[in-house]
């Protein structure tokens, strides 16, 4: 999937795509005189040259084509293969998190994005959380299937669904989403508005409530002492992702 602000196109709210060749390449726009002279070319090959490709946009290469193989200092600082990165987390049976930052792919800090892809194990829970820099998510599902919800900042929930694969699906800034995985698991990417996202959890050790006093959070629920223990005492040793009860 593609992020683009599309507010500066030729067309605002409208993709605009700028080809070099084909139908509506630019050739095609200039005469055979002046793209001869351009090119220093002569007017029968100009019009072999503008006139040939009649794919538009995406073309089908001859399978006897052959295209050059890529060199590593081609893409290095340029690509990121996430399938090979080392894991920011990796919690057994519960999942898998690759996040592409400034530090393993540079380019992220030029184009002001980040991303992250999650593997989420066979019926595990992701904690409830939400992007504490203002960012919003776009969120595609590479694999499996699940549910979402995500509720919005006046504690209201505005999407509940299932999910699959091919599903995409947005979180607005400070909206916080929580996915559960169907037994066979699920795999998403998400394109972060933000070149090193900061994640903030609800749930699990990292959780903002394990740092509060008992008093305070007998107070914010309105719940008696017994309560608020049961609510505190759990999840002490997990981290984001949850596996599945026993």
């Amino acid at each position: 999937c593609s992020i683009l602000d599309t507010s500066k196109a030729h067309k605002s709210g409208s993709f605009t795509d700028f080809f070099l060749t084909g139908p509506n390449g630019i050739f095609t726009g200039f005469s055979t005189e002046f793209v001869g002279r351009a090119w220093d070319l002569e007017e029968s090959t100009v019009k072999t040259l503008v006139g040939s490709q009649s794919g538009n946009g995406i073309v089908k290469l001859d399978s006897t084509f052959k295209m050059p193989e890529p060199k590593i200092e081609h893409y290095n600082g340029m690509a990121l293969n996430c399938e090979e990165a080392p894991l920011d987390v990796d919690i057994k049976n519960g999942g898998k998190v690759v996040v592409l930052n400034t530090k393993n792919l540079p380019l992220v800090g030029e184009v002001g994005l980040g991303a992250d892809l999650v593997r989420l194990d066979g019926s595990a829970m992701c904690s409830p959380g939400f992007s504490c820099d203002s960012a919003l998510q776009v969120t595609y599902i590479v694999r499996g299937s699940g549910r979402v919800q995500v509720v919005g900042v006046d504690g209201k929930r505005v999407l509940e669904t299932r999910l699959k694969a091919g599903n995409l699906f947005i979180v607005p800034r400070f909206f916080v989403v929580s996915k559960i995985a169907d037994p066979e698991g699920m795999d998403w990417f998400s394109i972060i508005t933000t070149p090193n996202p900061i994640f903030t959890h609800l749930a699990g050790r990292t959780s903002v409530w394990k740092a509060l006093s008992p008093e305070v959070l007998q107070a914010a629920f309105n719940v008696p002492a017994d309560v608020e223990e049961k609510f505190t005492s759990k999840r002490k040793a997990e981290e984001i992702f949850f596996p599945p009860p026993n």
